[in-house]
Order: structure tokens, then sequence, then C-alpha cells
């Protein structure tokens, strides 16, 4: 088999940053995408080698057509496309403002959209397309309406692109995780009174009592991504949280 040929987004941290690096400690070559040019800068130098860095904001289609274009190039073709870009943070209905629901629709629902798009379009011989939804894609939870419409959005996304991109032999896939230790969560802990409170309590909502790390949820990634015959598949990786 010949080595990978990976786009990531949200590559400067968290899940799209492990699953980059995953890709190149097994020989793949990645293409690295976020808003964040100097983390991203950052990777690509600790990473060296087979390694590309492009800054760009996922949201903006046209910024999008030009990076995948771009990572396409430089990689000689994409076998592999992580969209795992993403913003969180609680907001209740009255605090909501339409620049909120607007970041969160355009970055998770609409970036990972325009990324898969662009992308299989240049798939001139199959691929593989997995995108980064939530058990929040599966589940309402107040204060975070417009997370889970921009999570639900994405499996929707995820089904009918695999529809409609079986005949070419790309297939697009989602996993939803639950929560993960990572910088975007420690973040998102701050908007409570009692940070440490809201930790325990999230983590015993959790039937294994714990949050992934990074690292798994990459390993999932690149399963499903290699999974021939899965196409249109939601993946729960959340501790069991949805399966109660």
């Amino acid at each position: 088999m010949s080595p990978l040929k990976a786009l990531v987004t949200g590559a400067s941290s968290g899940v799209g940053m492990a699953t980059a690096r995953l890709i190149h400690a097994r020989g793949g070559s990645v293409a690295l995408v976020a808003r964040r040019a100097d983390a991203l800068a950052a990777l690509a130098a600790e990473l060296g080698p087979r390694t590309f860095a492009f800054p760009c904001d996922v949201s903006d289609p046209a910024a999008v057509a030009r990076t995948v274009e771009a990572a396409h190039a430089a990689l000689g073709g994409l076998d592999l496309v992580v969209n795992a870009a993403g913003v969180d943070g609680p907001a209740s209905l009255e605090e909501m403002t339409p620049e909120k629901w607007a970041t969160s629709i355009g970055i998770n629902l609409s970036g990972t959209f325009w990324v898969a798009r662009e992308a299989a379009l240049r798939m001139e011989e199959g691929g593989s397309i997995v995108n980064l939804g939530s058990e929040l894609a599966l589940m309402g939870m107040g204060l975070y309406v417009d997370y889970c419409a921009s999570k639900f959005g994405v499996i929707g996304v995820t089904k009918a692109m695999a529809h409609e991109l079986a005949p070419r032999k790309i297939r697009v896939n989602a996993i939803c995780p639950g929560p993960i230790a990572t910088p975007m969560m420690e973040s998102e802990l701050l908007y409570f009174p009692d940070p440490e409170a809201t930790r325990i309590a999230a983590t015993e909502r959790v039937p294994l009592k714990r949050w992934a790390t990074p690292e798994e949820i990459a390993e999932v990634i690149l399963t499903l991504g290699a999974t021939t015959f899965a196409t249109g598949s939601v993946w729960s990786v959340d501790g069991g949280t949805t399966a109660i």
C-alpha cells in the first residue's frame, strides 16, 4: 500500500493535531489546515518532511477551494480528508447572538461541507472523507443549540454525500465523540461558574467515567477512514453516553 496522502482540518490543536501526527508517524504525507498560521508552522516544523501547512478559514468557500487545490498539488493527490475543524462553547437562548450562531454553523457545518466538496471534486480514483460529529449530533443539550444544530447537520452532509459519491468509490463517514481532553474543552469549562464541578459532572455522565484522549479519537478516525465497506456510517465514540 502506498503512503497515505491526507488533508486534516483543525490541525493546530486537539483531535486534528493528533490525527496529523498519527498519519505522519505511519509514513503518510499530510496537509495541515487551520486558521492559526503560527500553530500550523510550529507543527509542520516539528513533523518535518512530508508536511505542508495551509492557513485557512474553512467557513470561507473561496479560501477552501484555493487551499484544497494547493494541498492536492503539494501532496500529489488526496486519499483521505479529515474534517476536524470546529468551535464550541455554551450560550443560553438569551445570550445567543447572530454572530455566534453564524460562527458555529459556518465552521462546524458549512466548513465541513466545503472542504469535503472540494476534496471530492479532486479525488480521481476514490478516496475517504471522515467528518467529525459529536455526541451532540445524536442528542440535544441545553445551552448548545447552535452546536447541536451544526453537528446534526454534519450527519446529514455525511449521509447525503456518501450516497452521491458512492459510484465514484469515495467513502464519506462520520465519528461522534463524547468529551475529549483538548484545549478547546478546557476553555469551554471556563464558561461555567465552577469549572471543576462541571468537569466532574461531565465525567459522571459518561458510563466509562472518563474523557477520551485526542490520540484515541485519531486512531478511530484512521480506522474508519480505511474501512473499505463503510460509507454513510456514523460511529459513536463516546464512552457509552448515547448507548443508554
